[in-house]
């Protein structure tokens, strides 16, 4: 064992400093001001500087070439290095001070205001055990609470887990206990709520590791948690905060922002593995899905296609990149055909190519498959239908390769979205060379998780390639940190449950905090019996917040989840998935916050409500941005719900308009209908009022719902949702702010951008809770007051009172990429007084 107690030598190299112990040897980056890279080797030498999951870096990488298109090389703030009068060095990034403690040696990190954020365990800091397992102890205080990590199951803080990180694939997980899952993202948050302080650590490793956070207990040590892996070098990234807010901003700076996705993505994307599976007639069954989902009034954007569309007549093997014929005779017309009706087609495709694949032997003469351990022969693995090959994603043969296939059996068909499965390489051998961009020094151990991430890239690249106007639209099984750059994801195959309902809500807030914004979970569960109405039923209400929602089975009872298969029920599925496309809007700029800030899309209470002791340990309501606090029913037979309302806001509830303070729980009466919904108090909530399809329909009519009794700010962001145009300036962000003043509230338009908006009448819905206003000015012209609801709606512009909501209605022509105010005024008019 080697165990790095004292410390050596000290060797400032201005762009880093350099660390020698009698155990590990460091090298210390100060990237930014809130970044510092800690980056430890119990070898003789630092491995090459090899990375897919940094977009920020400072030094040069063999990846670079590959990652040119999204890597930023920037100067590191340069070493200042001070010895302090008791002997120990510090050196500082401006915001936080790197304390180096030399006899026992151990690192730790102070924020301006001299709190610590972080300590390694003195004594025992960094140690390589018996095993060649490299561990990281960290010193823990009394009261902290860890988020993050991924994909992982259970509530949403970690204190006292113990979670492995590993790819698995987890048919039919337990969403309170099942631990690993697809995705690999070995990253926390540290919440301090003694001291109300935030800070985040990433371990830039993809072999298999273990985070424990206080549950192993050590008298010798007391209180700690360690990061544990079996192989490669201890590379930590201590992110700074001070609010949880700031870390994830900080730690998306350095892996990456959500992929702009377009807005169809935000649609029902329906699915089930039975369509593709059917003998015959598996494009006129999934065309009449579609067809039925309309004719009951329940919107629908596209089809994720299950593998069976490659399943050979003869041996009844999925042979990715060949149709079946007889299921689907032209896939052109079939692609075609969902198009006119408005819906997108994403296939279905895997990375272990069978051996008796008929492409099998083009692709390993392409060099496209991981080698045996000695680099000769392709390693040959155990996958779903047999012995198979894996793609080498690292391999820019193997990226060319794949490409190609996509290309010609996919692509030239106008598809564009890409429906990445099985790609956990769970069963490939772990010593199994692999190309690491011509280099062939690595292993398969050392990379697993980032195949899949790789993977993603490559399909986004290739419908790049194909047609360099073209969005893509890819959605990922697995991953690692920075999966968010590419790709949507889901949570897999989980179980049909009550409990997956309720418990996958803080496994996609964990991952929102991990990076990744856009995720979801198959909705009715995949795994498991038909879901029972009031299951099904309740797990749409939720659905429809996560920011991918697509109902999706493999029922062990030979059943098939359908959105209608209930017909007694339909109406609250119709309701809930037409809430959902109202939302649409601000849904779409939630996602370009993801992209350009990395928040996430719905956020736990903590995220939004730090200073409130109460939400640290929530984990099943959540928000939906910064304006809408979402409580849905997810427990069986429930007629009453208790909420409870963050400090720091009002709030209102969207079904009764009834108004409550903060800082309190409530009980709500519900039914079969019940979607608890509240908008805090400075909310902007854009909406589209009849929305039901995003392919087909234009929002020409905009919705913003106003609570401007606190200051309100939101950014609306509008671009022609399906091309790249926007990267070239082609969106228009339209920044509305809210102020309530002495007699009035004024809210403010103001636009950024070139692209031309669609929406040509706008509808202010503002919440009035004291008085009605006497008068509406759009850019100071008056508009007529209308005292009827219906002389209001036939009008043109105009405002009207809405007693029952406490809201002023107001329409207008919206005024055309031009900076504008609505002025509400509140001034009392004496209809009394005789002068």
């Amino acid at each position: 064992m080697k165990n790095s107690t004292k410390l050596l030598s000290v060797d400032n190299h201005n762009d880093y400093l350099e660390l020698k112990t009698d155990g590990a040897n460091f090298r210390i980056y100060l990237l930014d001001e809130n970044i510092i890279r800690i980056r430890a080797t119990f070898d003789d030498e630092f491995s090459p500087e090899e990375s897919y999951a940094l977009v920020k870096t400072a030094w040069p990488d063999r990846t670079d070439e590959f990652m040119k298109d999204e890597r930023t090389r920037v100067e590191p703030i340069k070493i200042d290095l001070q010895k302090a009068d008791d002997g120990h060095y510090t050196v500082t990034n401006g915001k936080y001070t790197l304390h180096i403690y030399d006899d026992p040696f151990y690192l730790e990190i102070v924020d301006q205001n001299g709190h610590v954020v972080h300590k390694d365990l003195p004594k025992r800091p960094y140690v390589e055990d018996d095993n060649g397992r490299r561990i990281h102890y960290s010193q823990m205080g009394d009261h902290e609470k860890f988020y993050g990590f991924g994909e992982k199951s259970g509530v949403l803080n970690k204190y006292k887990r113990r979670m492995r990180m590993h790819n698995t694939d987890s048919l039919g997980w337990d969403a309170k206990r099942s631990d690993p899952l697809y995705k690999m993202i070995p990253f926390y948050i540290d919440f301090n709520t003694d001291d109300n302080i935030a800070s985040g650590m990433f371990y830039n490793n993809s072999n298999d590791s273990v985070f424990d956070m206080d549950c192993e207990h050590s008298n010798y040590w007391l209180r700690y948690s360690y990061f544990e892996t079996d192989g490669g070098e201890l590379d930590a990234f201590f992110i700074g905060g001070p609010t949880i807010k700031d870390v994830v901003e900080h730690y998306t700076d350095l892996t990456g922002k959500s992929a702009m996705m377009p807005m169809s993505s935000l649609g029902y994307m329906g699915s089930t593995m039975f369509y593709s599976e059917l003998e015959e007639g598996d494009d006129k069954a999934i065309l009449d899905f579609v067809d039925t989902c309309k004719k009951n009034q329940i919107p629908c954007d596209g089809f994720f296609l299950s593998s069976g569309y490659v399943v050979d007549e003869e041996t009844q093997k999925r042979f990715f990149f060949r149709w079946n014929k007889r299921r689907f005779p032209n896939p052109q017309e079939f692609v075609d055909d969902l198009k006119d009706r408005g819906a997108l087609l994403a296939p279905n495709v895997k990375p272990g190519i069978l051996e008796k694949h008929p492409d099998n032997e083009d692709l390993s003469n392409r060099d496209a498959f991981i080698k045996d351990h000695d680099g000769q022969d392709d390693q040959v693995n155990q996958y779903w239908g047999g012995p198979a090959n894996f793609i080498d994603f690292t391999n820019p043969a193997g990226r060319k390769a794949w490409t190609y296939y996509l290309t010609k059996s996919l692509l030239k068909y106008g598809i564009t979205s890409i429906w990445n499965d099985n790609n956990e390489y769970e069963t490939v051998d772990g010593s199994a060379q692999i190309n690491m961009e011509g280099h062939k020094d690595r292993k398969m151990d050392d990379v697993r998780p980032l195949m899949s991430t790789i993977m993603a890239k490559v399909a986004q690249n290739a419908v790049h390639e194909y047609d360099a106007n073209a969005r893509p639209y890819v959605i990922n099984r697995a991953g690692f940190a920075g999966i968010q750059r590419y790709a949507q994801t889901w949570a897999g195959d989980n179980n049909t449950s009550w409990d997956s309902l309720k418990y996958n809500i803080p496994t996609i807030l964990g991952m929102g905090l991990s990076g990744v914004a856009n995720q979801g979970c198959d909705i009715g569960g995949f795994f498991g019996p038909l879901p029972e109405p009031e299951l099904l039923v309740r797990w749409v209400q939720n659905g429809i917040f996560q920011p991918r929602f697509s109902i999706h089975s493999a029922n062990t009872d030979n059943t098939v989840t359908e959105p209608y298969m209930y017909p007694n029920y339909t109406k609250y599925i119709a309701q809930a998935i037409q809430l959902r496309y109202q939302l649409v809007p601000y849904f779409y700029s939630l996602l370009y916050e993801a992209h350009t800030t990395g928040a996430p899309i719905m956020r736990p209470l903590v995220y939004e409500f730090q200073d409130d002791p109460n939400v640290s340990e929530e984990s099943f309501e959540f928000m939906l941005g910064h304006s809408l606090l979402v409580a849905n029913v997810v427990d069986k037979g429930q007629t009453e719900k208790q909420v409870y309302l963050p400090q720091g806001s009002h709030w209102i509830d969207l079904h009764t308009n009834q108004r409550y303070a903060g800082g309190q729980t409530i009980t709500i009466p519900v039914d079969m209908g019940s979607i608890p919904m509240f908008m805090r108090s400075g909310a902007v909530i854009p909406r589209a009022l009849g929305l039901t399809n995003i392919h087909q329909q234009t929002i020409k009519n905009l919705d913003v719902l106003i609570e401007p009794t606190q200051d309100a700010d939101f950014t609306l962001y509008e671009d022609d949702g399906e091309t790249m145009a926007y990267q070239k300036g082609a969106q228009l962000l339209t920044h509305i702010t809210a102020q309530a003043q002495q007699d009035g509230v004024k809210i403010a338009f103001q636009r950024q951008g070139n692209y031309q908006t669609k929406v040509e009448v706008m509808n202010l819905s503002v919440y009035c809770p004291q008085m009605a206003p006497i008068n509406v000015t759009v850019d100071g012209v008056q508009l007529h007051r209308f005292l009827k609801k219906d002389d209001y709606e036939s009008a043109d512009e105009g405002w009207w009172f809405d007693g029952e909501t406490r809201q002023a209605k107001v329409h207008y022509r919206n005024p055309q990429n031009a900076d504008y105010n609505v002025d509400l005024e509140f001034t009392m008019k004496d209809l009394i007084s005789i002068q």
